[in-house]
């Protein structure tokens, strides 16, 4: 997927993705703050506009540390600053890259994954989002071809948001409560979640 392709599927994507605000915001509200579903369409909304913004022959790390500036600068959370160093670190895994396959996603998507379990100083396991995105990263590694790689990451993203509903969340606002977040379902990981099937989404589309 070179530089165009790359800017118009993560537009298509995003516009999709905030179909989800209202059930991650539902989600958010019973176990933190209540502001993920706001924190998605604000940095949706920006990373589009920053994407249409960017020069012809953009590189796909220009690309995504441009998706991270402008994702972090239209919110003030810390779910918006973690995502934005994720996607910082996937970037620098695009170095001198100029075509996007299955490969360089899986280096991504783990790289983001790493940079976020550091900076929230947290594990798979705690009940974050990067209980969604470590499996997803291991499933598209595995992948064979595209299509087949991103049924396989949303597979293993829904199951592992699944999986988060047994666990006692360990880090941030629903760590305070304690054994009382156990059956309730991780907002982050289901925003992982959620983004992937989006991505499909909007393949889908492109092709029809």
């Amino acid at each position: 997927m070179h530089s165009t392709e790359l800017i118009e599927q993560i537009q298509r994507s995003l516009t999709e993705v905030v179909k989800s605000a209202d059930e991650l915001r539902d989600l958010d509200q019973a176990l933190g703050d209540g502001d993920l579903g706001i924190t998605i369409t604000l940095g949706a909304g920006a990373v589009i506009e920053a994407l249409a913004e960017l020069p012809d022959g953009a590189t796909p790390a220009e690309i995504s540390r441009a998706c991270a500036k402008a994702f972090a600068n239209a919110n003030p959370s810390t779910m918006a600053a973690l995502v934005a160093g994720g996607l910082l670190a996937g970037s620098k895994t695009w170095k001198d890259l100029d075509n996007v396959d299955l490969s360089a996603a899986a280096r991504f998507v783990r790289a983001a994954g790493d940079n976020i379990a550091q900076r929230g100083k947290t594990q798979i396991g705690d009940k974050t989002i990067v209980d969604a995105i470590m499996p997803a990263a291991d499933a598209l590694d595995a992948g064979e071809d595209g299509a087949g790689g991103l049924d396989a990451a949303i597979a293993a993203a829904e199951k592992a948001v699944i999986d988060t509903r047994s666990l006692r969340s360990r880090r941030g606002r629903a760590a305070w409560l304690q054994e009382r977040s156990i059956g309730l379902q991780d907002p982050g990981a289901t925003a992982m979640w959620r983004f992937l099937e989006s991505w499909r989404t909007a393949s889908v589309a492109a092709r029809s």
